[in-house]
């Protein structure tokens, strides 16, 4: 199977075998070599690329992996670093560092976009920058590492790539979960709790999110490349009218 990742042009001829990826770049940047490279193709392999090249798995049994190392080694994290913090908190702190939007930025940041195997559909709407596929790819980059170096390994790597993130989440956490905090306001304010509908459009590979809450008489509407992500911002923008000067 030739290899064709979605920085090779579009134009560009999809049965020319170019030889292996050059990982090299990302190797550095996740701060281990691979012993077995073809973890790390696996961990970059999108569905979409499965669907036109059968053979090759996806990346969606590492992400499976990669979601649990990456919650141990962040809860192990909080609760030798916050032992003030409650459990509640805890909780609050490690959805925030786990979520789409922080793993989707670690991703960005080790330019994990122009490695990714996609099918041409997804490269042509965009898919190397859509932040679902993003923070999948991470968390099966994690579990890629863990397989190929330890669980050590793999934790040094979390708590390096996502330090930033973990220290704004220990100043505040649950800041960035504005349905979490939507609900405690309405709750504060003797409102009804949130109602969310939401629906999806477009094609499998450009999929594309529209969620509405609402708190009494207040509408938050927002969309996202997920149901979470859309009901997220739309909780956002309630949350944001219900405050003292809100519009």
């Amino acid at each position: 199977m030739p290899w064709t990742t979605s920085s090779v042009a579009l134009d560009s001829n999809p049965d020319a075998d170019s030889g292996p990826p050059n990982y090299e770049s990302l190797y550095v940047a996740l701060g281990h070599r691979f012993d077995n490279p073809a973890l790390l193709t696996h961990a970059l392999t999108h569905r979409s690329w499965c669907a036109e090249n059968p053979d090759d798995p996806s990346n969606e049994r590492l992400e499976f992996l990669g979601d649990s190392v990456l919650g141990v080694t962040i809860t192990k994290r909080l609760f030798h670093d916050a032992p003030n913090m409650s459990e509640g908190g805890m909780a609050k702190a490690r959805a925030e560092v786990v979520s789409a939007p922080s793993l989707a930025k670690a991703a960005q940041e080790l330019e994990v976009g122009q490695y990714l195997r996609l099918g041409r559909g997804e490269l042509s709407s965009g898919g190397a920058d859509k932040e679902s596929i993003l923070a999948d790819a991470f968390e099966a980059i994690i579990a890629a590492v863990f397989l190929d170096g330890g669980r050590e390994v793999a934790a040094d790597m979390v708590n390096r790539l996502l330090d930033n993130t973990f220290e704004q989440a220990l100043e505040a956490p649950g800041q960035r979960d504005y349905k979490t905090r939507l609900q405690e306001q309405a709750s504060a304010l003797g409102m009804a709790l949130p109602r969310y509908t939401s629906a999806a459009s477009g094609p499998d590979h450009g999929r594309r999110f529209n969620a509405t809450v609402t708190v009494g008489t207040t509408v938050g509407r927002g969309s996202g490349t997920s149901k979470k992500q859309a009901e997220q911002n739309a909780a956002e923008e309630a949350f944001r009218a219900l405050e003292p000067g809100g519009k």
